[in-house]
């Protein structure tokens, strides 16, 4: 692993929103729903219960309603060992987002009911920053939040600029919503944030979507070798700095049939890991999140990128088997499968 100096706390600070999930059960739809799930979770929050799954120190930090609802989202996080003290409280309420679950060439489908939600309405003065980042060693976020509003925005350039001043590692998962904003916001948002990243994660929507980049490779045709990302990557750590520049190639055969992999790229090789074959996918949300907390924890505690990588990419693998937003899987798991024992048998 090169240029990236990990401070010994290991503890990493995730920073956005905490949403309502309501879920049609099984695969009905919407028009069929009778009754939802209720399922709490989000990109950065979901990293912060994979970080802390896999022993590290999590910290969230976002700002909720003072209500039931509000502290329920809260007490999701504690469950699983997030540090939650430093999430804000106030405003009107905590964002929502229905979801309906596709099946075979049915593809799932979400709607948002998210606007003026706390943490779209918050400010710089609702957080520490410097008390935030004083013991961290690295800082998540991805490109949901900017989206959110232009206060949100403001808070994470805050947020940015503290994570630099306290020498803090940042990892960006660009995560480009076409619901939420075009691609000409998000470009003009996104890009003056690069100077601030160290990793940055993205699929080639991403990279094209948030920062004007197009690989040369037909995602949807199945074409993902790693020849066709090289000249994106290079181009992406050449303009911005990048010390890693990484991305999941998924293979979208149904919904419930993907191939994944990924590569990652440190300014002197290129390195592509193993595939998987995810099928039946049980929950396709929070996939790349996990691979995010994958990432993050490999790269934390590994000795090369590879071994970060491998270890990203089956921890994403297993989180398609799990329901929810969360990544509720252990590192002996994850290293299970990366040693290559896919076999799914019984443990007794």
């Amino acid at each position: 692993m090169k240029n990236l100096t990990i401070k010994a706390s290991k503890k990493v600070v995730t920073m956005g929103e905490i949403m309502l999930r309501l879920s049609t059960p099984a695969n009905t739809r919407f028009v069929q729903a009778n009754q939802f799930d209720i399922i709490f979770g989000g990109g950065e929050a979901n990293v912060a219960v994979s970080a802390a799954n896999y022993g590290l120190p999590a910290t969230f930090v976002t700002k909720l309603p003072a209500n039931p609802i509000g502290q329920a989202a809260l007490n999701s996080l504690r469950r699983y060992g997030v540090d939650t003290t430093q999430i804000a409280r106030g405003g009107d309420r905590i964002g929502i987002y229905y979801s309906e679950t596709g099946a075979s060439m049915r593809g799932s489908s979400v709607v948002y009911d998210r606007a003026h939600s706390a943490i779209a309405e918050a400010s710089v003065s609702d957080f520490d920053f410097d008390a935030i980042f004083a013991d961290a060693a690295w800082f998540h976020w991805s490109g949901i939040t900017p989206a959110i509003s232009d206060a949100s925005a403001l808070v994470l350039e805050a947020a940015l600029k503290a994570a630099k001043k306290h020498d803090v590692i940042v990892s960006v998962d660009l995560n480009f919503r076409k619901k939420l904003w075009t691609s000409e916001k998000a470009i003009s948002v996104m890009k003056p944030l690069m100077k601030y990243v160290d990793v940055c994660i993205g699929n080639e929507e991403d990279a094209e979507l948030c920062l004007g980049f197009k690989p040369d490779a037909d995602v949807n045709a199945g074409k993902t070798d790693a020849a066709g990302y090289e000249g994106i990557f290079k181009a992406m750590k050449k303009e911005f700095g990048f010390k890693y520049v990484v991305s999941t190639l998924r293979e979208s055969f149904s919904a419930t049939f993907n191939g994944w992999k990924a590569l990652i790229y440190d300014g002197e090789e290129f390195y592509q890991s193993k595939r998987y074959e995810l099928n039946p996918i049980v929950d396709r949300v929070g996939g790349g999140d996990s691979f995010a907390g994958g990432l993050i924890y490999g790269m934390i505690t590994k000795a090369t990128q590879g071994e970060a990588l491998e270890f990203a990419v089956a921890a994403s693998a297993l989180k398609h088997t799990i329901n929810g937003d969360y990544n509720l899987v252990t590192v002996d798991e994850v290293e299970k499968l990366a040693g290559g024992d896919a076999s799914g048998r019984v443990a007794r």
